[in-house]
């Protein structure tokens, strides 16, 4: 063990002449100081809850209401109270306990505090309403109509003046439920280029007979819980689609997040933790405090929903031998910190405050001093998180269910979150960029199997050099959000924290701090067997993947702008043309979009593989002229944007038939068109991660402060797993994923291939690097 600190309240010796207690001052010290900071932050919670339900109100608003009010009253010389209190009066001695005068004043602030009430509600459903039209996405960048500025100008002064981040939860409209004839519309279109004429009539069959007997009757049981639940799809889409699966959320569910590509803040492990893990905690008490900012689309002008932020820290996925279910606690003031095979329970207050940077770096020295050996089973115990849910689930029940295991993992489930700190070296190289890269993407993705713990809503990952990253659970939220908390660190990490000349944290260790607390464990032989036997189907699964990232800095986003084309729109194209080159077919496309503009979304499918998408790329395999390229080109992009806003809008086409497929099943109805539909694989899954927080990097006086991005694991066995973040103007980085057993995919050709097809789309315009015809 590194250091043990136990802070003992009290302490008694029984003798000849009664109790002898020795009270340790400093330990009631602590006591009072956690108890303090515990109501503080319950207080704070409370007035952030009051002050969010009444949003746009205020109580400035409410002190103008109610005196304007009276003063109206008084001034006319009418009655504030409007006769309500002559009415209690009949039925209640007021009288006898207030003067005439004071019931009227009474009476008045009653009926003022109605009136600012039915204010905040007709301005939140005003402000719903106005959210509710999207016409502005139709529009041209840099083109607004009138209209829509008289539009951005109401839901200005509706919004309020100094939302919090969940402020807009109340007026965020619902997500729409599309009609079934729209939808089976938008599917048989989507699925053309790839079937065959036959293929195509049968399943067009397949769909109007749902559109005209099933599918009514589907829909009339969706549109009921559309009215009463908050949002009718996610729900369902976090239990079935991600808490009821039963193979690995390693590789299958889990993705990672990157750290700077080129810069390097620090050679020392435990310096890089007490940087990172300070920022994390920061982040979480403006997160507390509900100080993070809201996010909006159009220059800061509609909201998106903040719903997912509320199980970010302090949550884990606990497993179920059916379906896994989202612990989480409100607060908690330590985080485990795993390192060659220990487990170690580290405090981050002291004095009643968060531990500094050089303190928690101070921590993170005494684990890695620590020469203790891990217990029998200690080890690989995580392994238990990377295999099947199932054997987790069992094991959990039989092994972890009482005494030092129940306790021990206990402390890991409602930590605030996790970090490995990892015995490996992880860095770009620039002698070696491709298997540098590679490999650090492999290692976030999946490590050993068994020193990181899947569970947890993330793990930090520390290497031995100082690089880091992220490893995220995905049933909680979605990419943007921890991206958006990774953004965050990255920004404070190397500037607003900084480090010394010798690379240390700034600031002085404190020498009273209690140290790390090993966690204790009593893992049977035959638990070992399931660990096991966990780590196997870990392994294999782990060895199978195939990764692969591309810097790609031929030209980025500020060139594709000057084509007058939609950056996402180009990419997408060009993974097609990609696709095409790879395997000489088309396949079905999932592009992920966000549907948080409206409460409590989370994401749609973007199908980008469409019959004017193939038609371009068949036009890049054949002979055909620039200028026919570039018409079908411009029609396809059209096409994606089209899709991409429907998407957004809640007019898309898979969640509508996932929860069709949902009520089908509780009925007991079985339908074959959408048996069919929800079992076709996604050979291609593609996703873009946004940076959100543009203010936080100057990547055009610091393009050095640039992130790596993030991956996933492939979706299908023979298919591929794009993502890809856009950096600045010049600057777009792709993390590929697929499988080694699949003979069909290779991911560094597939690499190969989406550099060319970026290369021969950008040679249509005739544009050098610069942007110059």
């Amino acid at each position: 063990m590194a250091e043990a600190h136990q802070a003992v309240a009290f302490q008694f010796t029984v003798g000849p002449d009664g109790i002898d207690l020795q009270l340790s001052h400093e330990a009631l010290r602590q006591i009072y100081l956690s108890g303090l900071h515990s109501w503080k932050k319950r207080f704070i919670r409370f007035k952030n809850g009051v002050m969010t339900g009444v949003y746009p109100g205020s109580p400035g608003g409410f002190m103008v209401v109610v005196v304007s009010y009276m003063s109206y009253n008084r001034y006319y010389q009418l009655d504030p109270s409007r006769g309500i209190m002559t009415k209690l009066g009949e039925y209640l001695p007021l009288s006898r306990y207030m003067s005439s005068d004071s019931q009227k004043i009474v009476g008045g602030v009653l009926v003022g505090t109605g009136l600012w009430v039915s204010i905040i509600m007709v301005m939140r459903n005003v402000l719903k309403c106005l959210l509710s039209w999207h016409g502005w996405m139709s529009q041209r960048h840099g083109s607004v109509s009138y209209g829509t500025h008289l539009w951005m100008l109401l839901v200005k002064i509706f919004s309020g003046r100094k939302p919090m981040l969940y402020s807009f939860q109340n007026s965020l409209p619902r997500l729409p439920v599309p009609a079934v004839k729209d939808t089976c519309r938008r599917y048989l279109e989507s699925v053309r280029p790839l079937m065959e004429d036959e293929q195509f009539e049968r399943m067009k069959g397949l769909a109007k007979d749902f559109e005209k007997n099933l599918g009514p009757r589907l829909q009339w049981y969706l549109k009921l819980k559309s009215w009463w639940a908050s949002n009718y799809v996610s729900d369902w889409w976090e239990e079935y689609i991600y808490l009821r699966g039963r193979s690995p959320i390693m590789v299958n569910s889990n993705y990672y997040a990157m750290d700077f590509l080129y810069v390097f803040p620090t050679s020392i492990q435990a310096a890089r933790a007490g940087n990172a893990i300070h920022a994390i905690m920061l982040y979480r008490r403006k997160l507390d405090r509900a100080q993070i900012k809201p996010i909006y689309l159009l220059a800061n002008k509609v909201p998106l929903c903040s719903a997912q932020w509320e199980r970010m820290f302090n949550t884990t996925r606990s497993p179920g031998v059916e379906t896994d279910i989202l612990m989480h606690v409100n607060d908690t003031k330590h985080i485990v910190v795993y390192h060659k095979g220990r487990f170690f329970k580290v405090g981050m207050f002291y004095d009643g405050r968060l531990l500094l940077p050089r303190e928690i770096e101070q921590q993170m020295e005494r684990i890695l001093a620590d020469t203790s050996e891990p217990s029998p089973g200690e080890a690989k115990l995580a392994a238990l998180t990377a295999g099947d849910r199932t054997p987790w689930a069992k094991a959990r029940e039989t092994y972890f269910n009482r005494g030092k295991n129940k306790q021990a993992l206990d402390t890991i489930e409602k930590a605030a979150f996790f970090v490995t700190l990892d015995d490996s070296e992880q860095r770009y190289d620039e002698k070696n960029p491709v298997r540098s890269l590679d490999k650090y993407a492999k290692s976030l993705l999946h490590g050993e199997c068994y020193d990181r713990w899947f569970d947890k809503s993330f793990n930090l990952i520390i290497f031995k050099n100082g690089t880091m990253g992220l490893n995220a659970e995905h049933s909680w939220a979605d990419a943007p959000i921890i991206g958006h908390l990774w953004e965050h660190v990255l920004s404070m990490d190397p500037v607003k924290l900084g480090y010394t000349e010798e690379g240390h944290c700034n600031g002085e260790p404190h020498p009273n701090v209690p140290g790390p607390q090993r966690l204790q464990w009593d893992i049977t032989p035959e638990c070992e067997e399931v660990i096991e036997s966990s780590l196997t189907v870990a392994k294999n699964l782990a060895n199978d993947v195939d990764c692969h990232i591309i810097p790609f800095s031929t030209f980025g986003k500020g060139l594709i702008k000057k084509c007058r084309t939609s950056p996402d729109a180009f990419i997408q194209i060009a993974l097609q043309l990609a696709h095409y080159r790879d395997k000489g077919k088309f396949c079905l496309t999932y592009e992920a979009s966000m549907t948080r503009l409206f409460r409590e979304g989370r994401t749609e499918t973007v199908r980008s593989c469409t019959m004017e998408t193939c038609a371009f790329v068949r036009s890049m395999i054949r002979d055909e002229t620039r200028e026919e390229r570039m018409k079908l080109l411009k029609v396809a992009a059209e096409k994606h944007q089209d899709m991409y806003r429907l998407a957004m809008t809640g007019q898309g086409i898979d969640r509508h038939l996932f929860c069709l497929y949902v009520v089908s099943k509780y009925l007991g109805e079985d339908s074959a068109f959408l048996k069919e539909v929800l079992s076709e694989p996604w050979r291609l899954s593609t996703s873009q991660t946004p940076l959100q927080q543009m203010e936080l990097f100057d990547l055009i006086k610091h393009p050095e402060y640039v992130t790596s991005g993030g991956g996933f694991g492939p979706v299908a066995d023979d298919g591929y797993g794009v993502s890809y973040i856009i950096l600045g103007e010049n600057l777009i980085n792709f993390h590929i994923s697929s499988k080694h057993s699949s003979p069909e995919t290779d991911s560094h050709r597939f690499g190969g291939h989406i550099k060319q097809a970026m290369m021969d789309i950008l040679d249509l315009f005739q544009l050098d690097k610069k942007g110059i015809k």
